[in-house]
């Protein structure tokens, strides 16, 4: 069995890769069972949440993420997903892998929303706007800039030293200009891409704000009650999710949209399994702004586990070994 700590599982999941095997394992598909989903208390702050999360390819591979979700993690200085997945042979139940579940949730979230961009973004897309200073954020634009020709990134945060220090992460990695933004809305007004990861419970984002042309890359609320747009934003966008199951009943974005009226679930032009599928062909005009929701899937997870394991068993394999005296 391999252990993949932190560090190595990032090693194993590069970038395009990932993008590539999340599309592979949409447009293939699998078996995945509903989620379960719990809330559960924590003393003086906002509820935690934890999430089961299972998937298998029949004969081949199954796996189960265990993950917490703590909003008050952020004021001690902690990720507020922390996550381990159990990667195990389908066919025989013999346990192949034990991969940490936060590299791997944020690397595959990131992906996720870099396949749909794929899609859905326009071709020529270079400013993109980070909404969040949380985890996802640097993970969201190194993913992004694997899909599209980014020469800039704005990032904003409800703490400016925290947007100053992610924005110099980003540079510092990638090589593309980016800078802290003061004021959200001159920034979205200016992108060319939006992706917020952030756990608000009001929208961040408003409809009046969004440039003809860009697309709206949705991370964060992952329970109904969340939100980062508006119902204007919403209302203005050609909508596309991850899984219609999912972010119907659990995107707050959309599930509030839908309540209001501003969005009724027929104006849901796709998902990820349509749009690798090619069912929903996208026929995109230049002034189009697209929106894509995510909420998480158990086979995005299944899919970024099976990359690992592989690349990281090949990497075993390769390696020289010393010899027998």
């Amino acid at each position: 069995m391999l252990q993949l700590d932190p560090q190595a599982t990032r090693a194993a999941l590069d970038w395009r890769a990932l993008v590539e095997a999340l599309r592979a394992m949409f447009r293939d598909g699998c078996e995945m069972p509903v989620r379960h989903h719990h809330d559960f208390a924590v003393p003086g702050e906002a509820d935690g949440t934890l999430l089961l999360m299972p998937a298998w390819v029949p004969g081949k591979y199954l796996g189960v993420k265990l993950a917490t979700v703590v909003p008050g993690n952020g004021t001690r200085g902690l990720p507020a997903v922390m996550a381990s997945y159990m990667l195990s042979d389908a066919g025989t139940g013999e346990l192949k892998a034990l991969v940490d579940g936060g590299e791997l949730t944020a690397r595959r979230t990131a992906a996720a929303s870099a396949l749909a961009a794929d899609y859905l973004a326009r071709a020529d897309a270079r400013h993109l706007v980070i909404v969040g200073t949380g985890r996802l954020a640097a993970n969201l634009a190194a993913a992004h800039a694997t899909v599209r020709p980014l020469s800039r990134i704005t990032v904003w945060g409800r703490d400016a030293e925290k947007a100053r220090a992610v924005a110099g992460e980003i540079s510092d990695t990638l090589g593309i200009f980016t800078q802290a933004a003061d004021d959200l809305e001159s920034a979205v007004r200016e992108a060319d891409i939006v992706s917020a990861a952030t756990l608000s419970e009001t929208p961040l984002i408003l409809g009046e704000w969004l440039p003809e042309g860009c697309h709206v890359d949705l991370v964060g609320a992952f329970k109904p009650s969340m939100r980062e747009t508006d119902d204007a934003a919403v209302a203005r966008a050609r909508v596309f999710v991850d899984t219609r199951d999912g972010a119907l009943k659990e995107g707050g974005d959309i599930v509030q949209a839908l309540a209001s009226g501003a969005l009724s679930a027929d104006d849901v032009e796709g998902d990820l399994y349509d749009l690798t599928r090619a069912a929903t062909p996208v026929l995109r005009e230049a002034s189009d702004i697209t929106l894509f929701k995510s909420v998480g899937a158990a086979l995005e997870d299944l899919a970024a586990a099976i990359l690992a394991y592989e690349t990281a068993a090949a990497a075993e394999r390769a390696r020289p070994r010393a010899p027998m005296v």
